[in-house]
């Protein structure tokens, strides 16, 4: 039985979390057949740290992450903000105005226990109670797309 808790991310989470990305983001990307691409996954995981920052930095006004424990350990993240350059250039700017939800990860021992899905209601009720009512998901990774696809159906945008 999970002793799960989602909440803020603290500054004494730092750490872990940055740990917490690589484990996630290099299983993703072996997971993807693409687990030889060093560079991609190194940044990938300094833009996750990088948006954790802003996070912190400007006290979730730039970016706003929830993390999932189990106990002590973090299992999940998921955090929104605002959409970013390649969505707005990409989309010609018609997603430019809206937010975007991403860094939707879960930890490999702890996939298909409805931790994403969880996580993914906590953030639409904070987006909701913000009068945020439109967002853009980002997800360049096939695994995500297909349960994005599964839940939403086809995307507006597929870049």
């Amino acid at each position: 039985m999970l002793n799960l808790e989602i909440r803020r991310p603290r500054t004494e989470d730092i750490k872990e979390l940055n740990q917490f990305f690589r484990t996630v983001i290099t299983d993703i990307f072996i997971k993807e057949g693409i687990g030889d691409k060093l560079e991609d996954i190194e940044n990938e995981i300094e833009a996750k740290k990088t948006y954790l920052e802003s996070d912190l930095e400007s006290n979730s006004e730039k970016r706003f992450f929830l993390i999932a424990l189990d106990g002590d350990k973090i299992i999940g993240t998921i955090e929104y903000g605002a959409a970013s350059d390649l969505i707005s250039k990409c989309t010609d700017n018609a997603l430019k105005n809206l937010n975007e939800v991403g860094t939707v990860f879960v930890d490999p021992d702890y996939q298909r226990k409805g931790i994403g899905n969880l996580l993914l209601n906590k953030i639409y009720l904070t987006l909701h109670n913000k009068g945020i009512e439109e967002f853009c998901l980002d997800s360049g990774y096939i695994s995500a797309q297909k349960i994005w696809k599964k839940k939403y159906g086809d995307p507006d945008y597929f870049l």
